[in-house]
């Protein structure tokens, strides 16, 4: 019988020339992205690299920068405010962001609807038309300022706070608070209404059933859109260069500073570095939170 049984090769069948051709099209397609990204990527950060070791004429001139950037006192005061500012702003953007989208979803009332698109179109601004607005309302001759001048009769109640460490903070969370309003709304929109009503006919009050049955259902969301609100305002520029805080030297302003104004590459390079290893760690430490909040999804599903 083994005589009979004859080993079966698999047969080669012809691929059509078609096939073969948009083979070959989709193989040669992955270099424009690959391109792109050298170009508009890769090739700057590079330079930039390249950069923070060579002196103001281009030479080669080893670690000088750096040792002169991470030993500088300016340094230090703009890595701490710009820290604080992130964290500041996130913890604003997800205690009234979370706050106004519950409310957008769960308490209905007129209007609601026209507030969620709002704060679709708030997204397409530009940071500084913020800024602008804190000047028009908070400024020495602002709208708030005239107003409070004329109850008052005193000038300068509100006139020094549009150049506080406040007025920063204030601006960012009411721009960068849309950022996890629409992420926490689409996930309200998915929650069943039913599990909150057996929670309250189990006798749950209004605040347990919020914390112990809602904000675990939004936590991804949440987590997402804080992730996202920490790394935008890590690097946000308009605003502050824009209010002209006294005293509120961020990094993205201090590589303006000393790239633009004092025409010091070197430091604006060694500056730039560390801005971008500090929002690729804090972008991972994002993602493995959420990561890690999955998981515990998915087991407890």
């Amino acid at each position: 019988m083994t005589a009979v049984m004859e080993e079966v090769r698999p047969v080669d069948v012809p691929v059509p020339s078609g096939r073969r051709s948009w083979r070959r099209l989709g193989d040669l397609g992955i270099l424009g992205p690959l391109a792109f990204l050298g170009l508009f990527f890769v090739y700057p950060l590079v330079t930039t690299v390249q950069q923070s070791f060579e002196d103001r004429l281009g030479r080669p001139a080893g670690t000088i920068a750096w040792t002169r950037v991470l030993e500088s006192a300016e340094f230090r005061n703009g890595l701490v405010t710009t820290v604080e500012l992130a964290v500041g702003t996130t913890i604003g953007c997800l205690v009234f962001g979370t706050f106004i989208a519950i409310v957008l979803e769960f308490v209905p009332f007129p209007g609601s609807s026209v507030i969620a698109r709002l704060t679709t179109v708030i997204l397409a601004f530009p940071s500084f038309f913020i800024a602008l607005s804190f000047a028009v309302l908070y400024g020495r001759v602002g709208v708030l300022s005239a107003i409070v001048r004329g109850m008052t009769g005193h000038s300068e109640v509100l006139g020094g706070f549009i150049y506080t460490r406040w007025a920063v903070l204030l601006a960012e969370i009411t721009f960068y608070t849309p950022f996890v309003v629409r992420p926490v709304l689409a996930a309200c929109q998915q929650v069943k209404i039913e599990q909150l009503q057996v929670a309250a006919s189990l006798g749950a009050r209004p605040g347990r059933v919020l914390w112990r049955v809602l904000l675990p259902e939004l936590l991804p969301s949440i987590v997402a859109g804080g992730s996202l609100c920490l790394l935008l305002a890590l690097n946000e520029f308009g605003i502050v260069l824009f209010i002209g805080a006294k005293g509120v030297l961020t990094l993205p302003v201090l590589i303006y500073t000393k790239g633009i104004v004092a025409f010091d590459y070197p430091s604006a390079a060694v500056l730039s570095c560390i801005q971008v290893v500090l929002s690729v760690v804090l972008y991972g430490l994002g993602r493995l939170l959420a990561a890690r909040i999955g998981a515990r999804r998915a087991r407890l599903d």
